[in-house]
């Protein structure tokens, strides 16, 4: 893939990934996508009433933030939190608020409500 090019394992748009009841408020699910030797990771937020989804990958290092499954955020769940080196994210804007990733933001992850189910716009 050449750099700039999109990923083909992005998933596209109306791409179902689960039911709004799957997530608490405050929770998060993350999600991969295989396409040959492709894969696009994402996690979806559900934060405040609010819908978010973000690419699974830290601005600083470009691993993936989660430690365990679809555990994104910090023990008190009112931030994201990269499980490499303890960056931590606004949930609503995905803002660095510490760590060494200070100044970035997560990708956005474009996703929707479809009646009851998460999808990708």
């Amino acid at each position: 893939m050449v750099e700039g090019e999109p990923n083909p394992a992005r998933p596209p748009p109306g791409t179902v990934l689960c039911a709004l009841s799957d997530l608490t408020d405050p929770g998060t699910k993350g999600f991969r996508f295989r396409e040959d030797r492709k894969v696009f990771a994402g996690f979806v937020l559900l934060f405040e009433g609010q819908l978010r989804g973000y690419v699974d990958s830290c601005p600083h290092a470009g691993w993936p933030l989660a430690a365990w499954e679809d555990r994104y955020l910090t023990r008190e769940k009112d931030l994201i939190l990269c499980g490499g080196h303890a960056a931590l994210f606004r949930p609503l804007d995905g803002a660095c608020v510490a760590g060494p990733c200070m100044g970035t933001h997560l990708t956005p992850w474009p996703v929707g409500l479809e009646g009851d189910q998460i999808v990708t716009l």
